[in-house]
């Protein structure tokens, strides 16, 4: 799949780091470097812009390894860019730790999966079919 992207950051493209991978890393886009407190959140640019096809969206989701090492996470993940969406790419960094953390121009901040979805009309009804779960809510499976 194309997709058209406008790239004003001095990076590359997003890639996959690997062949199989689902996510390609995005880049901070920074003019100086950016210091997240313990709990504070900060949107980082990556200076792109896309154009998507419509029925996908880009889920921004956080890297792993930023996630454990530092505690560094996306924080409204999944963030989801619509295929309307023109505008450049941000990321909402929260630092969960209990030590500051520095963003730096070019770091790898994010990862950006490109999925399709399905657009959802509703039928109102007032009777749902009965499945094997039925009503059972948050850890009626149990937990093992």
């Amino acid at each position: 799949m194309n997709i058209k992207i406008i790239n004003k950051s001095k990076h590359s493209l997003p890639k996959y780091q690997t062949p199989c991978a689902a996510g390609m890393d995005l880049y901070a886009d920074l003019e100086e470097p950016v210091t997240l407190k313990p709990l504070q959140r900060k949107l980082i640019s990556t200076g792109l812009s896309i154009e998507l096809p419509e029925g996908f969206e880009a889920q921004i989701r956080p890297r792993s390894g930023l996630a454990l090492k530092n505690g560094i996470t996306v924080l409204n993940a999944p963030g989801t860019v619509d295929a309307d969406y023109r505008g450049e790419i941000g990321v909402i960094l929260i630092n969960l730790s209990d030590t500051e953390f520095t963003v730096k121009d070019g770091d790898r901040i994010a990862q950006m999966v490109i999925a399709r979805h399905e657009c959802a009309t509703w039928e109102e009804t007032s009777v749902l079919e009965e499945s094997q779960r039925g009503t059972g809510g948050f850890g009626s499976t149990s937990i093992h």
